[in-house]
């Protein structure tokens, strides 16, 4: 098939939703689809075999686009309109993957050229509109509707959590849905020594990514700080975040009297995770809000250290007790988390071995793969009128679409 992905993103930069739309379009080429990108500007420039990449142009104005809702955004996504117009009336596409709120530039396209769709969805732009404004009950009401007619015009939908696939199903009953879960990064990241800013002699409680409220970092930071007090050893390591974040933790960790023992690293990329994870004695996922799992969460399966992970419907969709230390959201079971596994290393190594062989079994690049072309081969192509290669892969593992 020929495929046209609409990712409203900067590209490629190292944060989740772009990161899936690489793994996405780079799966989609190597099943043999044509696949053009188109993609707002900034970011690094890379090679995708197979792949057209397209960028909006590089005005001031379009540049820098961070994640999540803003005026800037939409002006960006009122310029990916007509781009994505005129390379479909040159291309013949057969199909649109559109990512996030790129679902309505599709539903106006299908319209206008009879072009099908499908909603790529990692997140619910309602809930996270409503997370961070807390929206009048009308106005999220009205949202939500939009949200639910995006999908009912869409042939099938991509979503990247379980929490997901079930607000797409209740929008649109009949819609085709297959859950991808995000791939660990760690697949692209060679392990080797820790680097000189992170080599310590203490067991080390390692978080990984941004800094925002919902990621219950404050919650990590002041959970350690009680373990610390009833006389854990450890040392808490943060990575990621912006200046103004890493300020405001180190002042926290300040307060606690624990500058020696906690290491705020801030931004280190990608590429140097299993580097960094190979200093790691626990991997923590804290968050407090939120119903997608964690794009972290799978590099932290597979990195063979015990996950430590608040028990919430973000987690939980994808670990249970047999993966994972869960621990309820507060800081007196945050704090006898971190100290049960820093006290029990067959408990950590029971967790980290289990983690590894669900990962590999269920969240591997090879399971994702065998999950989207199944998916296309016999869900999506028959709807579209498209007939699939006799060469198409025709994989063993049942999608988890139910």
């Amino acid at each position: 098939m020929h495929i046209l992905i609409l990712a409203p993103q900067p590209f490629f930069v190292e944060r989740g939703t772009p990161i899936a739309v690489r793994n996405l379009a780079t799966a989609l080429a190597a099943q043999g689809h044509d696949v053009d990108l188109m993609v707002f500007p900034g970011g690094t420039q890379v090679d995708i075999a197979g792949v057209n990449i397209h960028r909006l142009p590089d005005w001031r104005i379009l540049t820098g686009i961070g994640p999540g809702f803003s005026g800037r955004k939409i002006l960006a996504d009122l310029v990916m309109l007509p781009k994505a117009a005129a390379m479909i009336r040159r291309g013949r596409h057969d199909l649109i993957i559109a990512v996030e709120e790129a679902a309505y530039i599709a539903l106006l396209l299908r319209r206008v050229f009879g072009v099908p769709y499908i909603c790529d969805i990692d997140s619910s732009i309602p809930e996270q509109l409503n997370d961070k404004f807390s929206l009048p009950g009308w106005l999220l009401r009205i949202f939500e509707r939009a949200e639910g007619r995006a999908a009912r015009g869409a042939v099938g939908a991509i979503t990247c959590c379980r929490a997901l696939e079930e607000t797409t199903r209740a929008h649109a009953p009949k819609l085709p849905v297959q859950t991808l879960e995000d791939i660990p990064l760690t697949d692209d990241a060679p392990p080797g020594l820790p680097p000189e800013d992170c080599r310590f002699d203490a067991p080390v409680i390692m978080y990984m990514g941004n800094l925002e409220p919902y990621q219950g970092v404050d919650l990590l930071l002041d959970g350690f700080a009680a373990a610390v007090e009833d006389g854990t050893e450890g040392q808490l390591v943060i990575i990621g975040g912006t200046p103004s974040h890493v300020a405001a933790l180190k002042a926290r960790a300040h307060a606690f009297g624990l500058d020696e023992r906690v290491s705020i690293l801030g931004p280190r990329p990608v590429s140097q995770i299993g580097r960094y994870l190979a200093q790691a004695s626990i991997v923590a996922s804290p968050r407090i809000q939120g119903r997608n799992t964690p794009m972290k969460v799978y590099s932290y399966l597979d990195s063979g250290r015990p996950l430590l992970a608040t028990r919430l419907p973000t987690h939980t969709q994808a670990l249970d007790d047999e993966i994972a230390m869960l621990v309820d959201p507060d800081v007196a079971s945050m704090a006898r988390g971190i100290a049960a596994l820093i006290d029990d290393p067959a408990l950590c190594a029971r967790l980290a071995d289990a983690a590894r062989i669900r990962v590999q079994a269920e969240y591997s690049r090879p399971a994702f793969e065998r999950k989207l072309a199944r998916f296309m081969k016999d869900e999506i192509m028959p709807r579209i009128g498209v007939t699939p290669p006799h060469d198409l892969a025709d994989p063993e593992v049942t999608p988890s679409s139910s």
